[in-house]
């Protein structure tokens, strides 16, 4: 009789307990000898990884070169989202790397739809002040009205970088018939050309967009990529969404083009999370906040674990991974 492959499966305890993951983990059981753990350190995860042929994890603890020669030949490493170390140190030895970052890439692009419309028509505004009765009716009409409330339709946006959320995005915009232009280095002008979209240089996107949305990977390439020169390109009126991460921009310049108040700013991720209670970026009224709350919804996680599942399924039958890594991929790893 053939021996069960080993699986450790190494994820928070609540992964563990959400109904919403039940079946997968019954069709893991079905697949492998299972091993769950929530361990977060290498010392912690070596015993079980030793035992293990494959494993299936967030990120941490990060596989350094010699924890992966101390436990021997891993067969499969999936991960829900993974760090540059692991990624350099899996495919310097061989082993097959599946990474579910694409998992969350429709709640992202969703999110970042809906901080457009909310900066664009002031919905987050209009309904703070109906639940203080503060609310300003309209009375004269159109004089009353703000120029600064617009439609996204017809609109020139910009989408920094077109990977799994930029792209979903941009197929979100389709029924809005915007004017649409790309700054992202790595993806060919032809694969922007099926979106509708122009690839253009930095400068221009910043530049021309009326709308503008930050979807690029949180690698050492784009760190500070958009600085106080950059930033005053920005066209004055522009609503500027970051649904990737704060190192895109050099916070303090970012700070001072907000201050200047001609610009809806809208953030969902920031430098320190939990946001300071006393941060700046909370007291600014063309501000706008959300929590970190873009990618990470049930549907989000169970596409991660599903697809990890998958390919975790499809390695043991020496099928094709969907989400395999590769060398190419490397420049979209973080540190």
């Amino acid at each position: 009789m053939n021996q069960q492959p080993k699986l450790l499966v190494n994820l928070p305890p609540t992964f563990f307990t959400h109904p919403s993951l039940k079946d997968e983990y019954i069709r893991l059981n079905e697949l492998a000898d299972v091993r769950y753990r929530s361990h977060n350190s290498p010392e912690e995860i070596e015993e079980d990884l030793t035992w293990a042929d494959s494993v299936i994890m967030w990120s941490w603890p990060l596989f350094s070169g010699e924890l992966l020669d101390k436990v021997g030949g891993l067969e499969f490493v999936g991960q829900i989202n993974s760090g540059r170390q692991t990624v350099e140190n899996c495919l310097s030895r061989g082993i097959p790397l599946s990474e579910a970052r694409h998992a969350w890439s429709p709640a992202v692009a969703e999110m970042a739809l809906g901080l457009v419309l909310n900066g664009l028509r002031r919905i987050s505004d209009f309904h703070a002040a109906m639940r203080e009765s503060r609310e300003e009716w309209v009375v004269q009409f159109p004089e009353d009205i703000d120029v600064q409330e617009r439609e996204l339709a017809g609109a020139q946006v910009g989408i920094i970088g077109f990977g799994g959320i930029g792209t979903r995005f941009a197929e979100l915009l389709a029924p809005f018939r915007t004017t649409l232009r790309v700054y992202d280095p790595f993806v060919s002008e032809s694969a922007m050309e099926e979106f509708g979209a122009k690839k253009t240089g930095l400068s221009e996107v910043l530049s021309q967009s009326e709308v503008i949305v930050t979807c690029a990977a949180n690698s050492r390439e784009n760190e500070g990529m958009i600085g106080a020169v950059e930033l005053n390109l920005i066209q004055s009126g522009a609503v500027v969404v970051n649904v990737s991460r704060s190192m895109l921009f050099e916070t303090e310049a970012l700070l001072a083009r907000a201050r200047k108040g001609d610009i809806a700013l809208l953030l969902d991720v920031f430098d320190q999370e939990p946001l300071e209670k006393d941060s700046p970026f909370r007291k600014l009224k063309n501000v706008y906040c959300t929590p970190h709350r873009a990618g990470g919804i049930i549907p989000s996680v169970q596409r991660a674990i599903h697809a990890l599942i998958a390919d975790y399924e499809a390695c043991l039958k020496g099928k094709d991974m969907e989400m395999k890594v590769t060398e190419d991929m490397l420049v979209c790893f973080s540190e």
